[in-house]
């Protein structure tokens, strides 16, 4: 061990593990209130988050130097890591029903850290109240499918019921990359790999790249970080695999935007090209508060059309918000303000929170009143067919 090493090397054998055992205190507190984060701050309070409300949870203050040991006893050989980099990620195993993932970061006055909880059991689609054409893309054969929305909106739970709905009907080979794992997936009818980065891998783009010579069906990319990522997933897609991933964007034209956004000008066009060839779907979703003091995902959901892998194509994505509205009956995409519409027609959510989380408030405010039906367009392709993406042209030329 060099001197910069031993500088920082944690001696387990003289560590109580009290601290540890006092968030395990409020972690367990937290889990009895239903709640979903946990916040630790040097010179602060213990915190959580309760159906989306910030909650104290202590009286007594968290002291500077107790953050630090508690640092020490949760990452233990890690935590020199955590002195070079400022910030680690990790899972915390907390007992047989509950697991944590865990980012612990330093800031001005000390170490913080937030705890986020992951169920052991992975909700299926019914218990989650998904639209039923989410189901659909369980049945793709290739192509891409997006979960977008901001963190926590609850991305992972969706797309962990998916993959889970996958697994109990095809037999597929799936390899997922995360950062870090949250759901574990066992084998039912499928084989499933799991990779975490930092741990089995060292990047996403690098084992997206090995994922494609280890015989893959489909292929789960944690978050599509950056231009080789997305690249990539395009590529994969485009080449006989169904590949899902997530990005931290509100809507469907948002996603669209920053994944082009990502590349070169001269490049967009091809990117463009390319992601209206292979797209299938995008879900995005935020959570909103029920009536009953609970919370469900409002969900925008975009279909593969021909209208949209033109409007696509052709640079129009402004379009592509009535586009999803007009679809609905046929291919059962629809915008936020449709899906917050429902919500509270069936008495699920209030106006205000409906107001609140909508695109477009003044145009949800008249449709509740019954005025303002969205104009047709004079380039409406909805009743064409949709060409499978088995049939389509490989832009990569690899076929």
């Amino acid at each position: 061990m060099n001197p910069e090493e031993s500088k920082y090397f944690v001696d387990v054998t003289k560590l109580t593990f009290e601290q540890l055992k006092k968030v395990r205190f409020y972690l367990k507190k937290m889990i009895d209130l239903g709640g979903s984060d946990l916040h630790i701050k040097a010179n602060s309070v213990f915190r959580a988050r309760v159906q989306g409300t910030i909650l104290p949870l202590s009286t007594s203050i968290f002291e500077k130097e107790d953050a630090i040991t508690f640092a020490k006893e949760l990452l233990k050989g890690r935590y020199g890591e955590f002195i070079e980099k400022k910030e680690i990620d990790l899972v915390y195993p907390f007992d047989e029903n509950s697991r944590f993932r865990v980012n612990v970061f330093f800031q001005m006055d000390g170490v913080s850290a937030v705890f986020r909880i992951i169920p052991i059991n992975i909700p299926n689609m019914q218990v989650l109240h998904l639209p039923e054409v989410i189901s659909s893309f369980v049945h793709k054969e290739r192509g891409i499918v997006l979960v977008t929305g901001v963190t926590g909106s609850g991305k992972s739970t969706t797309m962990a019921s998916i993959i889970n709905e996958i697994n109990l009907v095809k037999k597929k080979h799936i390899i997922t990359i995360e950062d870090p794992i949250e759901f574990v997936h066992k084998d039912k009818g499928c084989i499933i790999n799991q990779r975490s980065v930092g741990e089995d891998t060292l990047s996403f783009s690098r084992a997206l790249r090995a994922a494609l010579r280890e015989d893959p069906d489909i292929i789960l990319v944690g978050e599509m970080r950056d231009q080789e990522t997305i690249n990539l997933a395009l590529h994969a897609a485009d080449t006989g695999h169904l590949v899902f991933s997530t990005l931290h964007t509100i809507d469907a034209k948002e996603t669209i935007n920053r994944i082009i956004a990502q590349f070169p000008t001269e490049e967009q066009n091809r990117v463009r090209l390319s992601l209206s060839g292979v797209l299938q779907g995008i879900i995005s979703q935020r959570l909103v508060k029920t009536i009953d003091g609970g919370r469900r995902a409002a969900m925008e959901i975009l279909v593969r059309t021909p209208t949209i892998e033109k409007l696509i194509m052709d640079n129009r994505d402004f379009e592509i918000k009535d586009a999803m509205e007009r679809g609905r009956e046929h291919y059962k995409s629809q915008s936020f303000d449709q899906s917050l519409m429902e919500l509270y027609n069936e008495g699920i959510i209030s106006k205000e929170e409906a107001m609140s989380n909508a695109t477009s408030p003044a145009d949800l405010e008249l449709k509740m009143s019954g005025i303002g039906n969205k104009k047709g367009s004079s380039h409406n392709h909805e009743d064409e067919p949709v060409v499978p993406l088995e049939q389509r042209e490989d832009i990569f030329g690899l076929k």
